[in-house]
């Protein structure tokens, strides 16, 4: 179980999440929509969960094979259904921008297996209909 605790940090919409372990998340709305805009919107979390589920299985892999990450970062973006409440994410696009040492196919089997195996949120987005797309790029090659 994932204890966690939500509490008004900012008039009307700006809350801190706070986990069992004490770490801080804030979460609000847009100032055009009556929030303060301190924080994630709570549908971007969802989009950042996905980021950080991804990041943490493919270093996991690459470090099994052997392989020298100096850097990764991880770009996404999303469109949300439109005219629908609640309103599920329909299309998230996301680039994978590893640097090191390290062969092509292996960058791209550790994206492949975490997007399409072992990351969690990503499953999670796809079972709500959400189609995922990626790109993988190595020193700023892509990968095919």
């Amino acid at each position: 179980m994932a204890l966690m605790e939500a509490v008004l940090s900012e008039r009307d919409f700006g809350m801190d999440i706070r986990d069992a372990d004490g770490h801080i998340m804030r979460m609000d709305i847009p100032v055009d929509q009556g929030g303060n805009g301190s924080g994630f919107r709570p549908m971007q979390t969802i989009l950042a969960a996905l980021c950080g589920c991804s990041s943490v299985d493919v270093i996991s892999i690459l470090k099994k094979q052997r392989q020298e990450l100096t850097d990764l970062k991880i770009e996404v973006d999303g469109k949300r259904e439109e005219g629908k409440e609640p309103s599920l994410w329909k299309e998230i696009s996301v680039k994978f921008k590893l640097a090191g040492t390290m062969e092509a196919a292996k960058a791209k089997r550790a994206v492949d297996l975490s997007i399409e195996k072992y990351c969690s949120v990503a499953e999670t987005l796809r079972k709500a209909g959400a189609i995922i797309d990626y790109e993988v790029f190595l020193n700023g090659t892509k990968i095919d």
